[in-house]
């Protein structure tokens, strides 16, 4: 596989259409932050708000978020906003006093996993919460030797960045870093649950012959980077039983496609009827607040925890609890698991439906409101009109972007509360802008 080189969806300094207050923006972030920051966008959006699915640029003019699930339940939700507020105004510290809120919390989330997943540590990002899986992998097989898939991405740590491979290039595997093709049906044309346990079984062969113990099977549950690749249901289970009868453990990556977002459950591995040794969550987890962790089975963290302690400052801190228990009942309260099933179902349908009209549209795979759409030209995967596409969508206010490892096909991964009526919004969009791309 060729390695992506350059960012999806990027701004090039000095293109676009930019006013000249936001050229000077530009200019003034690329002085201050380096040469290592991205921008989306041929040309940057310059945002000053937003409010539940939408964005709002410094003109005032409302852009609807199809990509954005950090903000899961919603761009400054009130509830979660005041419970911030409420907690901060009180007591804004780390976990080494005892303080309620963080157990109840606790207890709230591990009551939404399998029983055999009993114990979560908490951190600020979901990066954290993978290195800080890595650990205790190591700590608890012995074993060194990670698999991952050939466009993952799972973090920006040193340990991290080096088993991402959606980095490209620039920053190569780690040693013991062995990636397996994607769970695609052009990768696996035989079967993808056989095809892809078998890949784990060749990755940890070659580990062998290194002299390299398996420790880790880690993957992004709806593999939203490498392309979007929920189904089918069930073809994670054979991976997960020989990752752990050569040794390792199996990490369900829940950062993107956790807490409802997948509709028919609550996390993604829960669709392929396995318990996983270890669970990482972040990003919507908070609904902006730094909020991440890892839930574990007590057997998996014995080891780690007889011989080593683990304090994080500001992981589970008092206000990033209150921020957590207000983004669980706003899911629950609203039902936005089951939304993401309704209008997720909708949207993926109506895609389908355009496409036997447009040409670009190619295979839908969609779970809940986490739907990859490949763009095509010629029957082919195009990632240059896919470009065109997400930019175009963009000046048409509607903001989206790429995946994949050629950034052929579209990431769609709207905040939960999306309507039906937001669907319609971007079908219809679609359904001018195609011919003209």
């Amino acid at each position: 596989m060729t390695r992506q080189t350059a960012m999806l969806n990027a701004y090039t300094p000095g293109a676009g259409q930019l006013s000249p207050g936001d050229r000077s923006l530009a200019d003034r972030r690329a002085a201050a932050l380096g040469p290592a920051y991205r921008l989306f966008y041929d040309t940057p959006v310059h945002l000053v708000r937003g409010e539940g699915v939408h964005l709002y640029d410094a003109q005032g003019s409302a852009y609807l978020d199809c990509y954005n699930n950090v903000a899961s339940v919603g761009h400054c939700h009130p509830r979660v906003v005041q419970a911030m507020a409420a907690q901060a105004a009180t007591l804004a510290t780390h976990t080494r006093y005892l303080h309620e809120t963080i157990l109840t919390y606790a207890e709230r989330l591990l009551a939404l996993f399998p029983a055999e997943l009993s114990h979560v540590m908490f951190t600020c990002t979901g990066s954290e919460a993978n290195d800080l899986a890595l650990r205790i992998a190591r700590a608890a097989t012995g074993g060194t030797g990670i698999i991952v898939t050939d466009n993952a991405y799972h973090g920006v740590t040193l340990a991290t960045a080096e088993m991402t491979m959606s980095f490209g290039p620039a920053v190569a595997p780690g040693p013991t870093v062995f990636p397996i093709p994607a769970p695609s049906a052009a990768n696996y044309p035989q079967g993808i649950a056989a095809g892809f346990a078998r890949a784990v079984t060749e990755a940890c062969d070659r580990m062998a012959t290194q002299g390299i113990k398996p420790a880790l099977l880690i993957v992004d549950t709806i593999f939203s980077s490498d392309g979007v690749f929920p189904d089918p249901e069930g073809f994670l289970a054979p991976a997960a039983a020989t990752i752990r009868k050569a040794g390792g453990l199996f990490l369900a990556d829940e950062v993107q496609p956790g807490f409802g977002r997948t509709g028919s459950r609550f996390w993604g591995f829960e669709r392929h009827g396995l318990i996983p040794d270890m669970v990482s969550m972040g990003k919507p987890m908070g609904n902006g607040y730094p909020l991440a962790g890892l839930a574990l089975q007590p057997r998996v963290i014995a080891d780690f925890g007889a011989k080593a302690r683990y304090f994080n400052t500001f992981g589970g801190n008092a206000v990033a609890a209150a921020v957590g228990l207000a983004v669980l009942d706003v899911i629950r309260d609203e039902a936005l698991q089951e939304n993401a099933a309704i209008v997720g179902a909708a949207f993926a349908r109506g895609l389908r439906s355009l496409a036997q009209r447009h040409e670009a549209l190619g295979d839908t795979r969609a779970a809940g409101l986490f739907i990859g759409q490949t763009i095509l030209t010629d029957g082919k995967p195009d990632p240059v009109r896919a470009a065109r596409l997400v930019n175009a969508l963009r000046d048409n206010r509607i903001l989206i972007s790429s995946t994949g490892p050629n950034g052929d096909s579209l990431k769609i991964r709207p905040p939960l509360p999306f309507s039906l009526a937001n669907v319609d919004q971007v079908l219809t969009t679609l359904d001018r802008l195609l011919p003209t791309l």
